[in-house]
């Protein structure tokens, strides 16, 4: 007969091997990307979604270090008794699938995978490394984007600014790429312009449309004037008075940093308020 101690021991075995396969059941509410399916036999283990973050690569440097947008990380992690792949397999998996969907391959260092996709003016960048003899691995994938913009300056503080320098940048107007139609997101910044109006009955203003210097010079300048435009017809739709505001647009003439990366392409594209005196 088993005596109790070794009986104890057992079922302290069993409690842990079962708490063990529990834990290996994928995190509470993670999906694969849907870029990729996992390593057979493998679990997700860490799971992460940001709708805005940056994320820089330990091996790349210049223009394609630095990648900013919605990112998605994931840990995986090979379950108990499963066939546990090298290292360089889950590198050479990944390399492939890369291949098999258009991408250019960056970095191919055996453990170490990345590669960014272009497709429909969409940008995707996707980083992935081995760990542990292949026991555990790493997805990252970075859908290259803007953030939305949830701060908006206030009326007080557009006033403000207005007063100080003569103008105030506004950040918070959306239209999609290459249009003029001035999107309903822009609601919060549109009340605050007219919240300043509204308040200071005397102000006139310049609205000016800027653009980054992505495209060919003359449609930039249009496409910066109609925005400009589109915001005093909206303005105007909210009580301001048309004889208030004036549109114009200088495109790309008047940058506020460097068009060389996202981000500062994203500072340029923006609406002015210029005090009219």
């Amino acid at each position: 007969m088993m005596n109790h101690k070794v009986l104890g021991i057992l079922i302290v075995l069993f409690a842990a091997a079962a708490g063990f396969a529990q834990n290996e059941k994928d995190a509470k509410g993670s999906l694969d990307h849907p870029l990729f399916t996992r390593m057979p036999g493998y679990y997700i283990s860490s799971y992460e979604v940001m709708e805005f973050d940056k994320y820089t690569s330990p091996y790349l440097s210049g223009a394609d270090e630095n990648w900013e947008g919605k990112v998605t990380k994931l840990g995986y992690s090979i379950k108990a008794g499963a066939k546990q792949a090298s290292m360089l397999q889950i590198g050479r998996n990944y390399e492939n699938a890369l291949n098999k969907i258009g991408a250019k391959v960056l970095v191919s260092e055996g453990r170490v995978i990345e590669g960014k996709i272009e497709r429909s003016g969409a940008l995707t960048y996707v980083h992935v490394e081995a760990f542990n003899d292949g026991g555990e691995y790493q997805v990252v994938v970075v859908e290259k984007g803007t953030m939305k913009q949830d701060v908006v300056a206030d009326a007080a503080a557009l006033g403000a600014s207005i007063a100080a320098t003569g103008k105030a940048a506004v950040y918070g107007i959306y239209f999609d790429t290459g249009k003029s139609v001035v999107k309903p997101e822009s609601s919060p910044a549109l009340d605050e312009i007219t919240k300043l109006l509204k308040q200071q009955g005397g102000l006139a203003l310049f609205v000016v449309g800027h653009t980054d210097s992505v495209g060919a010079l003359e449609p930039n300048l249009k496409l910066s004037a109609d925005r400009a435009d589109a915001v005093v017809k909206a303005l105007a739709a909210r009580g301001i008075a048309a004889s208030r505001l004036k549109a114009a647009g200088v495109g790309p003439y008047c940058p506020v940093a460097s068009n060389h990366s996202e981000e500062g392409r994203a500072k340029n594209r923006r609406v002015e308020l210029v005090e009219q005196k």
